[in-house]
């Protein structure tokens, strides 16, 4: 089964409203691979997500940074899955680091989000990974199936997640996991993928990178047998994102 080669921008807390626009006729104007060829999504915060679904190519999809865990309601700050789907947005990220070790969100709560944006109609792009501290440990493994697990045990349809796998130690940092070190998590959260949630699941499910992705470094971990795409940060605000999105092509020559 093929995979479609999937290319996702978290702009995290960045931007004005100018910024954006300025990033946005970027991608607009860009030549890249076809939709056949190449998903690409861009998540911007919350308060420019209506302008960026409006004036965004329309082969280009949205994705929010995060939602709530349940239907709305008397939870200041939060914004639902209901609402994304009321505003037509149909991706949303969750489980990022950032909110994890940052709010402390546990896998558990994370799986719970994911269960509901997905029971709700959205797609998710869920995030596992490891800090620096557990891989220098050697529970790399243990720490990302325990996360996917959590996931696993709350839903029964994959079709609408992609996996992104995003070791915290190179997310922001410059470092990145070597295309051995990314293939090698990626072969085995497929494998975990397969043992728990079956074959086909294991084998349709678009597992991504995240981690200081660049345009310098995307097209040797895009031709990685088990990476097949990417959750790009600070590199998805500038125009080496078009390079990023372009590493589809080392897929489709393979």
């Amino acid at each position: 089964m093929s995979r479609k080669f999937f290319v996702g921008g978290n702009w995290k807390c960045n931007g004005t409203i100018e910024e954006v626009k300025k990033i946005v006729t970027t991608l607009n104007e860009a030549e890249v691979p076809s939709e056949d060829d190449v998903e690409v999504v861009v998540s911007p915060p919350f308060v420019f997500l209506p302008v960026v679904k409006t004036i965004l190519r329309s082969d280009f999809s949205v994705a929010a940074q995060n939602c709530w865990a349940r239907k709305g309601g008397a939870f200041t700050g939060e914004v639902s899955a209901d609402m994304l789907i009321n505003l037509g947005i149909p991706w949303v990220i969750l489980g990022h680091s950032e909110r994890r070790l940052l709010l402390n969100e546990s896998n558990e709560f994370v799986g719970d989000k994911v269960s509901y944006a997905l029971a709700q109609g959205l797609k998710v792009i869920a995030c596992v990974g490891e800090t620096l501290e557990q891989r220098e440990s050697g529970s790399t493994m243990a720490v990302v199936a325990a996360q996917t697990k959590a996931i696993a045990e709350r839903v029964s349809n994959w079709s609408n997640i992609v996996l992104a796998y995003e070791p915290v130690w190179a997310i922001g940092t410059g470092k990145v996991a070597t295309p051995s070190q990314a293939q090698e998590v990626h072969f085995n959260l497929r494998k975990w993928l397969q043992d728990n949630a079956g074959a086909e699941v294991a084998l349709s499910t678009r597992i991504i990178y995240g981690g200081s992705v660049n345009g310098a470094n995307c097209r040797e971990l895009a031709a990685q047998p088990d990476v097949d795409g990417f959750l790009v940060g600070g590199a998805s605000l500038k125009p080496e994102f078009i390079d990023i999105i372009k590493s589809a092509t080392v897929k489709k020559s393979a």
